[in-house]
């Protein structure tokens, strides 16, 4: 009797899985309102560009699936994914425990450190007590804005909807130094305007920056995760990952 409870409950499980890639024929992926170049930015066009909008578009391809980008604000992503407004999000969601906790992730795409970027006269000593009293910009609901809330208590910190912002108020004097994905840094001392800011080096390693980036999805959509995989994997293993990563970077981003 337990031998034929298992098949049957097999067979469900099939089926349930069945129906849920079926429902992925037509996907659509939400992407943050808010540029953040070189990762996503909007051409003249309204189209979007960049490394996260062309790989989406290249899984998608892999995957044989019909997809649209909904724009959506960073803060909303993760609400409108767990609201089934979207079915993913390809955006720079890193891998956090407590992410972990209400939504799921394909395996990463890539990983990089996290950058501190400053006015040239600032010490090279990033930690807590070298930049005690200064003021520090991040993005809101990002894993730097977990991190310097942490450990930066004695510092005045200053939270953002855009990184765009943070640069604007950067290259004014208005914040001393800003902690970003290490990627972005090089586009930001190339602009206009960016010439008394510096490099200032890499945040140490910590669990509050998570295990890479990946595709978020909704808990438990399992067909969908291993479709998503499945698709990573083709990308990096017929070199469509690595010729659209050129584009945007030099370094290799990929998490290996």
């Amino acid at each position: 009797m337990k031998k034929i409870f298992s098949v049957i409950a097999g067979g469900c499980l099939l089926a349930l899985a069945a129906a849920q890639v079926s429902a992925t024929e037509s996907l659509i992926f939400g992407i943050t309102l808010e540029p953040y170049p070189p990762f996503s930015m909007k051409a003249g066009s309204g189209e979007w560009q960049g490394f996260e909008p062309d790989l989406v578009r290249a899984l998608c391809e892999q995957m044989q699936v019909q997809c649209t980008l909904k724009e959506i604000s960073w803060d909303g992503l993760i609400p409108a994914l767990q609201a089934n407004q979207i079915n993913a999000i390809l955006n720079s969601v890193s891998i956090t425990p407590e992410r972990l906790q209400v939504i799921d992730f394909s395996k990463p795409y890539y990983q990089t450190p996290a950058t501190w970027l400053g006015d040239k006269s600032l010490s090279r000593d990033t930690s807590p007590a070298g930049l005690k009293g200064k003021q520090i910009g991040v993005q809101s609901s990002t894993t730097n804005a977990a991190y310097v809330k942490q450990y930066y208590k004695d510092s005045s910190l200053r939270y953002y909807n855009t990184q765009d912002d943070i640069n604007a108020d950067l290259q004014s004097g208005r914040i001393d130094v800003t902690l970003l994905d290490a990627l972005s840094v090089e586009p930001v001392l190339k602009a206009p305007g960016s010439e008394n800011l510096a490099d200032l080096g890499n945040a140490p390693s910590d669990p509050l920056f998570g295990d890479g980036v990946g595709v978020a999805i909704r808990k438990g959509d399992t067909a969908l995760k291993a479709k998503i995989d499945k698709g990573l994997d083709a990308l990096r293993d017929n070199g469509t990952y690595d010729k659209i990563r050129s584009r945007y970077f030099s370094m290799d981003i990929s998490a290996h």
